[in-house]
């Protein structure tokens, strides 16, 4: 049984290192490597491009503290953050909405939620540079109350990230409330709890596992979002995942672009492990 345990999972173990252990290595590998002399990088082992994310060279070989990359990461988990929030802020009331309807009409209903993940992202964030532009109908909206330009700001990176991570959050919210005995509602509402006090009380803690699930789900994309930023935002606003092609791209600086990646790899699982820890302790107390 022992063997069977070991031969049987193999093929998963091989998979794995494969697709996610090797590369990860390989990342990790350059980010410890010196920049070549042509772009790209050269083995050999130095931590410059680590040490690149808090200082500058100066005129005499000095080091001096630079922040330019620390607002990059902060602006990065501050989007981040306020996507997670907001998606979490308008799943709730749309997955609750879906859990009342009649069947068909569920089905219907989840069947638009999941819509955009039929088309390609890059269309997507096309259709929202149109929608947000000066003749598009956000554009206008925005104009018309008073508002500048909407588009190439970070008010329209925060758009097209909500959008493009709004359903990973209906989702497992939509999952959780499915769960929700009504009795505990109907309880709530003879208890002469308004309709507030029996979302706060009953609802959102019931369906609190769900949000956190679908909180994962959207803060850790948005941490490496890139199309946004470079199209809605028009480059102005430069994030970790733009940082990174960057790097690898124009910029041929390999190691500190794999040196970001690791940085972004790590504020990942930093995020997973505290919610690890925390379900843990959950249900410990339970």
């Amino acid at each position: 049984m022992r063997g069977f345990r070991f031969w049987g999972l193999m093929p998963a173990w091989v998979l794995m290192g494969a697709t996610l252990i090797i590369p990860v290595a390989i990342v990790l590998l350059v980010s410890v490597s010196t920049r070549g002399a042509y772009g790209g990088f050269e083995w050999g082992f130095s931590t410059d491009s680590y040490r690149e994310i808090l200082f500058t060279t100066g005129w005499s070989d000095e080091l001096e503290f630079d922040p330019k990359y620390l607002i990059i990461i902060g602006r990065t988990l501050a989007l981040a953050a306020v996507t997670t929030v907001l998606c979490m802020a308008l799943a709730l009331p749309t997955a609750y909405v879906i859990s009342t309807c009649a069947p068909r009409t569920k089905a219907v209903l989840l069947y638009l939620v999941t819509l955009p993940f039929w088309v390609s992202m890059i269309v997507r964030v096309y259709a929202w540079l149109i929608i947000l532009g000066q003749d598009g109908i956000g554009g206008r909206l925005w104009q018309a109350v008073g508002g500048g330009q909407l588009l190439f700001t970070p008010g329209a990176m925060l758009i097209g990230m909500v959008y493009t991570c709004f359903p990973l959050m209906v989702l497992p919210v939509y999952a959780a409330i499915e769960k929700l005995d009504p009795a505990l509602l109907e309880a709530g509402a003879d208890l002469y709890g308004s309709r507030w006090t029996t979302a706060r009380r009953v609802i959102l803690p019931l369906t609190w596992p769900g949000l956190a699930a679908g909180a994962i789900l959207v803060f850790v994309p948005a941490l490496g979002t890139v199309l946004e930023p470079m199209l809605l935002g028009g480059g102005k606003q430069m994030m970790m995942g733009t940082l990174i092609q960057t790097q690898f791209g124009g910029g041929r600086n390999w190691p500190f672009g794999a040196a970001i990646a690791i940085v972004l790899m790590a504020m990942v699982v930093i995020v997973l492990l505290l919610s690890a820890q925390r379900a843990r302790r959950k249900e410990a107390r339970a």
